[in-house]
């Protein structure tokens, strides 16, 4: 029964279009009608199931690329090596799956749906249900501190306040009546008639009648937005795609030359058959899917422990890219928690919340303390924001209500209305009743005929106090004036014009849903970080300003609306949107479009946020963030990963620990490919220059298998680079080999071929029996010196620490001890086909292939002094 306009009809026509009345349903019709519209559920995306996870383990082209070459190296008969791959291979999908499966389970525990319970009237009997099992019709009974369960038209409302930011981004509740409204387009937040699903009652009571369940409600039709939006893919998963493919011509090409370059020495066909499909299972990196797994696994893990959940392993890795991050202001940003931060009495203004040290102060702290309607529910303090936070401060200042209430009991009251814009609480003192009176200062101030002063406070002026409030106001604080009057008795408190006048002025009060602590230095390193970050926000353009300065979003005042972006043609936005940094009074449409203009200008996007408005923008950005204490389902749905501890700070390690991940992924990249380039350019080079075929298929196994496997694994564990938070973030489309790594592999592999072709060529002349074993060794030896020597891209070994990756340590150690084995012992020598090396020979071998130290350091050298390829670093 979704009507556009329920705001826009009595309550009286709202029943009858609903074929309801204030009794409530019957239980058959409430029966009849939940098989009609369905539970009142939010739509959930499909989840995958572990069947579905393991399987999709290995959908990867590298993962049946892979899968290829183990079956090609079974029929060859080399059973060890198809052996290796595939415990490579379900190793990497046995981690895959552990951790998405554990990431949906941790998921799982989050969440919670926006209301599990609901008091509802059916036949004229209250009684309480599910909230799943709510219908169109149903009248439902609200209070302060409940969740709506489904949209309502409201029936009865006392002085009924509701806190929508989750719907809306507006961080002040907002106060709801029953009147029918004229207009007949209102934004959600001015339909003040209604209350949403997923929304707080902060403050009073009241009745409504159910207009829409589920997908029908507001929550449940931007949660249908997310449907229609496809999912892009990840840098890493673009990367990874590109390099399969381009591997993959590699391989057949290797293949091809190899054999043809063979078959012209003379070579037999078999011999260099095998050879050629040895080779190219070698120049593949089996290891690669497993080191990636692992290195995003561990992030994740680590992410954990910093309070973030990474429901996507690719999502770590994302945010080392982004080069945008747009996120919400309340909750986000700032504590989601109005407090007073400036109070103005005694014609002078008093910072955090400090009040005069003089009979002024007095009567603030007792007029902030008493003038609220705040309650005590479980030992929990309740009521809506403004007053929590009058209430606490003044109790902080030591005017604790309770107290106060034993000597000014209250009396009456005349509670707040959206006409007066003020309320008054009326309290006995002694012989006298003391009136205490709060509300919009242009109001309040208008009221007073005198001022609470001391000698040093001057003469007072409305006008002064009034220019004081403006001042605030236009700072980004919600300005609240307090006064008083006395009585020699009780007034009626029905007549509120007999008792709001002849104020006597206290003072202002200055409220603001502050910054988190830590989101300064937080933004402060994105920008460090080369990140650009945006607040998109519903709330009030000069809030919004104000906290985007103290944060240092921003340095100007300018800040677009959502009514600005509805005059700007695609064309004037997408020439604009590079330089906005303060975005407000949006709507989820908008925040949409926002996103996708940015991503439009080839820009990465990422989206942090907590509401349900946030949703569809966190699913399309290239990663959505998610808050998981006040997020709602929707958001963590739709999002990549999400913050634990709601900290805007946490995003900032996991760019750190995104951008160090993929510079490891490098790293294992460009040590297996160069590694892989020398022994090609030895098969290639060696028979051009006479000699024979320097390594057998079981060889050049091996080497790939203990050079490629420990090592590169370790290399997940490899700490950040000293400058990795002082680059520019890398563009989507930045190929895998950028900033020198091609040119690496190529000039690597060359020197290696060179030196394993001169260690060939000298014990072939000096008559060595075991000049295979040589080149064997040699080739062996450099790689595990390779694999030290790039532990980083720009630093010296010397700098990041020899020891400082205790696991590359073992893992060359290890393999070092393997290839000793494998040349000296006798029943290994007969597999391999080796013979044991003299001890000169073998130290000769050791010093040749520490050379590789030598030359790496010599190429870092020049990077870091920019006489090598382009820098990355910021500045």
């Amino acid at each position: 029964m979704q009507n556009p306009r329920w705001f826009h009809l009595d309550s009286k026509t709202a029943f009858e279009e609903l074929k309801s009345s204030e009794d409530g349903l019957a239980d058959s019709e409430a029966a009849a009608r939940l098989t009609q519209y369905g539970p009142n559920r939010l739509p959930e995306g499909k989840r995958r199931g572990l069947g579905a996870i393991i399987l999709g383990q290995f959908s990867d082209f590298m993962i049946l690329v892979l899968l290829g070459a183990a079956l090609v190296s079974g029929l060859i008969g080399d059973l060890k090596d198809t052996l290796a791959i595939v415990v490579i291979l379900l190793l990497n999908a046995i981690i895959g799956t552990v951790q998405e499966y554990r990431a949906q389970q941790a998921l799982s525990a989050l969440k919670a749906l926006a209301a599990q319970q609901a008091l509802v009237r059916r036949n004229g009997q209250v009684k309480k249900i599910a909230a799943s099992q709510l219908v169109p019709g149903d009248i439902v009974l609200l209070e302060a501190g409940n969740l709506v369960p489904a949209d309502v038209r409201l029936i009865q409302s006392e002085t009924l306040q509701a806190d929508e930011s989750a719907l809306t981004g507006e961080s002040q509740a907002v106060t709801k009546h029953t009147e029918a409204l004229k207009d007949k387009e209102l934004p959600i937040g001015d339909r003040l008639n209604l209350a949403f699903k997923g929304s707080l009652i902060t403050r009073g009571k009241g009745e409504g009648v159910v207009i829409a369940t589920g997908r029908e409600t507001e929550f449940g039709q931007i949660a249908s937005l997310l449907a229609e939006e496809k999912k892009a893919k990840t840098p890493l998963q673009e990367r990874l795609s590109t390099f399969g493919r381009h591997l993959a011509l590699a391989v057949l090409a290797i293949c091809a030359v190899v054999f043809v370059a063979g078959l012209l020495q003379g070579q037999p066909v078999l011999l260099m058959l095998l050879t050629a499909i040895s080779l190219a299972v070698a120049a593949i990196p089996e290891a690669l899917p497993a080191v990636i797994t692992i290195a995003l696994a561990m992030g994740a893990r680590r992410l954990v422990k910093h309070h973030a959940l990474v429901r996507n392993l690719p999502a770590v890795e994302t945010l080392g890219s982004v080069t945008y991050i747009c996120t919400d202001k309340t909750g986000t940003l700032t504590l989601n928690q109005m407090t007073v931060e400036k109070v103005f009495a005694d014609n002078q203004l008093f910072e955090q919340s400090a009040f005069p040290d003089n009979d002024i102060g007095q009567a603030l702290g007792k007029a902030m303390a008493l003038n609220n309607d705040v309650t005590k529910q479980d030992e929990k303090t309740q009521g809506e924001p403004t007053e929590l936070a009058l209430y606490q401060a003044a109790k902080k200042q030591g005017y604790d209500r309770p107290s106060l209430e034993q000597s000014l009991p209250r009396i009456g009251a005349v509670p707040f209305d959206s006409d007066r814009k003020m309320m008054t609480t009326l309290h006995q003192d002694g012989e006298k009743v003391v009136a205490y009176s709060k509300g919009a200062p242009e109001v309040v101030l208008a009221l007073c005929e005198s001022a609470l002063l001391s000698a040093q406070g001057g003469a007072w002026q409305a006008g002064d106090a009034l220019q004081q409030a403006e001042k605030l106001a236009n700072e980004g604080y919600r300005v609240l004036a307090l006064a008083c009057r006395e009585f020699t008795h009780k007034p009626d408190d029905k007549d509120a014009t007999a008792i709001e006048q002849q104020l006597q002025f206290i003072g202002l009060v200055a409220l603001i849903d502050p910054p988190r602590p830590e989101v300064p230095d937080a933004v402060q390193d994105c920008l460090t970080a080369g990140i650009k970050p945006v607040m998109i926000t519903g709330d009030h353009p000069g809030t919004a300003l104000a906290i985007a300065k103290r944060l240092g979003i921003c340095e100007t005042d300018k800040v677009v609306t959502g009514t600005d972006l509805d005059t700007l043609s695609e064309q004037d936005f997408a020439s604009h949107v590079m330089d906005i940094r303060v975005y407000a009074r949006v709507s989820p449409a908008q925040k949409l479009r926002i996103v996708k203009a940015l991503q439009a200008k080839g820009q990465f996007v990422a989206m942090t946020g907590d509401g349900v408005n946030d949703a569809p923008a966190l699913k399309r950005a290239g990663i959505g963030v998610a808050m998981g204490q006040k997020g709602t389902d929707v958001a963590r749905q739709a999002a990549d990963m999400v913050l634990l501890d709601d900290n805007f700070a946490t995003i900032v390690r996991a760019v750190k620990t995104g951008r160090r991940i993929f510079d490891n992924i490098r790293k294992f990249i460009k040590d297996t490919m160069s590694s892989n380039s020398g022994e090609i350019w030895t098969l290639l080079l060696a028979p051009l220059m006479g000699l024979p075929i320097p390594l057998l298929p079981i060889h050049i196994l091996w080497i790939n298998l203990v050079t490629d496997g420990l090592p590169g694994l370790a290399f997940s564990a490899e700490k950040a680079e000293p400058d990795v938070m002082k680059r520019r973030p890398r563009p989507p489309d930045e190929s895998i080999f950028a900033h020198g790594m091609w040119q690496h592999i190529v000039w690597f592999g060359l020197f290696v071929g060179g030196i394993s072709i001169a260690s060939q060529a000298w014990a072939m002349s000096n008559d060595m029996p075991y000049w295979q074993t040589v080149v064997f060794t040699v080739l062996t030896l450099s790689q595990l010196f390779h694999s030290m020597a790039v532990r980083s891209e720009r630093a010296s070994l010397l700098q990041i620490g020899f020891f400082s990756n205790l696991y590359m340590i073992g893992a060359v150690t290890a393999a070092f001890l393997l290839q000793l084995a494998v040349i000296y012992h006798p029943m290994l020598n007969d597999i391999f086909y080796t013979q044991p090396l003299p001890l000169d020979v073998m130290l000769g071998c050791i010093g040749v292939s520490s050379l590789v130290l030598v030359v790496v350091e010599v190429e870092k050298w020049m990077m870091r002094h920019g006489w090598l390829y382009q820098s990355k670093t910021i500045g």
